[in-house]
């Protein structure tokens, strides 16, 4: 994948000492949000279906990161928030809206639509990573924050990655699934108790797969988008174990 050197367009002093900096790599979007101190170690922070990093809980959990002494990176994945949806992107997301309303199977259309996310994605935050940290102020080791699949991909193929927290909320693909077992990282996973969306019991057999001994499952009542804001907390002790 051939990207440019990383490139910030703008910057925002936010309360606390954070610094909030939008950058683009070649054609990444991203944000940057850095703490006053240095060097700072990296958490690389995602949404369950690859939203808009400007999504407000996005936003909030990384400026809640970043007054506590970490250096934050959001970036937009292909097909998602400022970059263009290819057809095939449009067609899944029709698919999907036809077999939701007749009240029909979806898991092969997420197949169709999340597994070639997760090939695209991955490489990019790869390329991110090595910008991030050729930066001054930021150093390893490195946690990943966000969406499943995404990052199961990461952990198993990016060494630099020391410790993740998943939400199991989104979809994952069955070739991720599979490589659940190959993770060895410390772990915390996060359960919506009555997600609409996503079974339960299938979150459970993938925590049960993940290979690593150090994993902590943390379910709460509610559904998809009811995760207290005390996980925010709660993730942040789990980080400071693993990159402080």
């Amino acid at each position: 994948m051939h990207v440019t050197s990383l490139r910030f367009t703008s910057e925002q002093q936010l309360d606390g000492g954070v610094l909030a900096r939008e950058f683009t790599l070649g054609e990444i979007p991203g944000t940057l949000w850095t703490p006053g101190s240095a060097p700072a170690p990296l958490i690389l922070i995602g949404h369950n279906g690859g939203l808009h990093r400007r999504e407000p809980r996005l936003v909030a959990r990384a400026r809640h990161s970043a007054a506590r002494g970490y250096a934050v990176a959001a970036i937009d994945h292909p097909g998602h928030g400022d970059r263009p949806r290819s057809a095939a992107d449009e067609q899944a997301r029709a698919d999907l809206r036809r077999a939701l309303a007749a009240g029909e199977p979806v898991d092969e259309i997420f197949e169709s639509f999340v597994g070639p996310l997760v090939e695209k994605a991955a490489p990019e935050w790869r390329a991110t990573l090595d910008a991030l940290l050729a930066l001054p102020g930021i150093g390893g080791p490195v946690g990943y924050s966000g969406m499943t699949a995404v990052g199961i991909r990461l952990a198993v193929s990016e060494p630099r990655i020391a410790a993740a927290g998943f939400f199991a909320g989104g979809y994952v693909p069955r070739a991720q699934r599979e490589e659940a077992r190959q993770v060895t990282i410390p772990l915390l996973f996060l359960l919506q108790w009555d997600d609409e969306g996503n079974p339960r019991q299938r979150a459970l057999d993938l925590f049960d797969a993940f290979g690593t001994k150090e994993k902590t499952l943390h379910a709460n009542m509610g559904g998809h988008t009811g995760t207290p804001w005390f996980e925010a907390e709660d993730g942040d002790r789990f980080f400071g174990r693993h990159l402080k």
